[in-house]
């Protein structure tokens, strides 16, 4: 069985999204959708002594209507010196900061043209760091002309997928007969949030992937590894 998982790139993505990856046979990324205001796409959270705090990605206007791969950033403002001093502050006491600081920060001071080039090029790193090798693709490369449940479809058979995880949410919209009449079996996954030791407190699931890498370093391979999905 071929298991295919589609999921937008976002921006420093959380542990759940690498599970995702870590578990699928062909981990498709959805570049070539409307972007989504509110979305993770441009933003994720990190953990402060006073909780969890969002960093996000200003972008260039216009973006209703846009896809992802074609949202411009910004550069108006100094977003890059304000995320690199925020993690760089919150995360320099972790165990395993030294390890991967300099390597997130030189992705971060990097001017990118595109939001998807430094999305893509961070998965990439984390993918690397955890040990996911899963073959994976754009969207946008399979040249797919259907919309909503028939694109997820579409994009299963030209992979020659045989099952397409959805995340729970997903049940609210997807056509599960649609599924029944293609012959790919659908499932959802049911992702459970391992804890792991951070700063500052109680824990919180979700945050960046960053989180557990500087709190964990090497073990974190076998946290996302072990995590049920």
């Amino acid at each position: 069985m071929t298991n295919v998982m589609i999921r937008q790139p976002g921006y420093m993505p959380n542990v759940g999204f690498f599970k995702k990856i870590q578990s699928s046979d062909i981990f498709v990324f959805l570049d070539d959708v409307q972007f989504s205001k509110g979305s993770f796409d441009n933003r994720n959270r990190i953990k402060t002594p006073i909780g969890e705090v969002w960093i996000t990605i200003p972008l260039a206007r216009p973006v209703f209507g846009k896809n992802l791969n074609e949202l411009l950033i910004s550069y108006e403002t100094d977003w890059q010196q304000d995320h690199c001093n925020k993690i760089y502050e919150n995360y320099r006491s972790a165990p395993y900061f030294s390890s991967y600081w300099s390597d997130i920060e030189k992705i971060l001071t990097h001017k990118y043209e595109k939001l998807i080039d430094l999305n893509f090029t961070l998965i990439a790193y984390f993918n690397k760091i955890l040990d996911i090798t899963t073959k994976n693709i754009k969207s946008s490369e399979l040249s797919v002309a259907q919309t909503k449940t028939e694109r997820l479809i579409e994009i299963c058979s030209k992979l020659n997928a045989t099952c397409y995880v959805a995340g729970l949410g997903a049940k609210n919209y997807l056509d599960e007969k649609l599924f029944l009449n293609s012959g790919i079996k659908l499932i959802y996954e049911n992702f459970i949030h391992q804890t792991y030791s951070q700063l500052y407190g109680n824990f919180i699931d979700n945050l960046s992937v960053v989180d557990l890498l500087m709190n964990e370093g090497p073990r974190s391979q076998q946290i996302i590894r072990e995590s049920e999905q």
